[in-house]
């Protein structure tokens, strides 16, 4: 199978629409989402809509997860506590309802499916090195995971095992000075993983964000890929 990944969409329907559009063309056979569809970004609700109708499975992010109360908006920096206040506020009740139905991981076709990492998905800690991989190699029961949640896209490999930890990036707002989204596509025969890096309309994005009354920061950063 060819399965497409997006992943840490964050309200962003601007870039959600172009990162669906990529994955597209490439004639993927399914389409999975590894969480954060909310947070940050001004179109909640249509991001939502749009991951409900596009995709075959999804996992519970970070965001999503303190909009439905499984996690104390405490562990999150301001920027991000109001802009979940913010969500609070105009999410739609049968979103709440999909995103209380998700799964906080899953394993699916020898992949493990996961937000953040796989030893405790519950806990939101973050992969950035080699060496902060090699603690989840060991709990892995399939031979690749993948996660979002850094917004930083990166592999990192066990040499003794082969198992990966393939980290898809951002589709909403990318943190790897690069501003353009990232999604990719996995061939399930070969084992290749293929990034896609998109331009979107930014600007769009940042104004709605303006508009909504979010902090600026959260405009700023889009167009400076942080």
């Amino acid at each position: 199978m060819r399965i497409g990944f997006i992943s840490d969409i964050h309200g962003n329907i601007e870039a959600l629409e172009v990162a669906l559009a990529a994955v597209e063309k490439r004639h993927p056979d399914r389409l999975y989402c590894l969480g954060d569809i909310v947070g940050y970004g001004a179109n909640p609700n249509e991001c939502i809509e749009r991951v409900r109708r596009t995709c075959q499975v999804v996992v519970l992010g970070n965001h999503d997860a303190a909009l439905i109360g499984h996690t104390s908006i405490q562990y999150f920096n301001s920027y991000a506590q109001e802009a979940i206040t913010w969500t609070s506020r105009v999410i739609a009740e049968d979103n709440l309802a999909f995103l209380r139905a998700i799964p906080l991981a899953l394993s699916s076709d020898g992949m493990l499916l996961v937000h953040a990492t796989p030893r405790d998905p519950a806990h939101w800690d973050y992969i950035f090195s080699q060496k902060e991989a090699r603690r989840h190699f060991d709990v892995m029961e399939d031979p690749v995971a993948f996660i979002g949640h850094s917004h930083i896209s990166a592999e990192f490999k066990d040499e003794t095992t082969g198992k990966r930890i393939i980290n898809i990036g951002s589709v909403g707002q990318p943190r790897d000075g690069d501003p353009r989204l990232s999604c990719g596509l996995f061939d399930t025969d070969t084992g290749t993983f293929q990034w896609i890096r998109e331009v979107y309309p930014v600007q769009d994005a940042a104004t709605k964000i303006r508009r909504a009354g979010l902090p600026e920061f959260l405009a700023q950063r889009l167009s400076m890929g942080m």
